[in-house]
């Protein structure tokens, strides 16, 4: 029993990396889709003087960059571990990265 959990476990671990990871990476660069429609007052732009942007005070820009961060890797996180997950189990069911563990926990089972 401990080594179907631990199988299970690790199965887990491995189907979440991907998506964890890839929703992490595209929620923090998410962050310049904020910057390319919004600005700050700073000495750049004359105090929102010149600026060509809308401008924002920096508590907003900051909760702004926080919401689309993570509603983008939320996003990018549910597609990866459901859809693409699925489609590569579905195409190279051969190549799981746990198949190695079920088939050595199999093997003396079966004896």
């Amino acid at each position: 029993m401990k080594n179907g959990m631990s199988g299970k476990f690790l199965s887990y671990l491995s189907g979440n990396l991907a998506g964890n990871f890839a929703g992490f990476v595209i929620g923090m660069a998410s962050t310049r889709l904020v910057a390319h429609f919004f600005t700050t007052r700073s000495i750049h732009n004359l105090w929102g003087l010149t600026a060509r942007k809308t401008v924002v005070d920096k508590q907003s820009f900051h909760a702004l960059e926080w919401c689309i961060s993570t509603l983008i890797g939320f996003l990018v996180f549910e597609v990866v571990s459901k859809f693409l997950k699925q489609k590569l189990d579905d195409l190279l069911p051969r190549y799981k990265a746990t198949r190695w563990l079920v088939e050595t926990q199999e093997a003396p089972a079966k004896n």
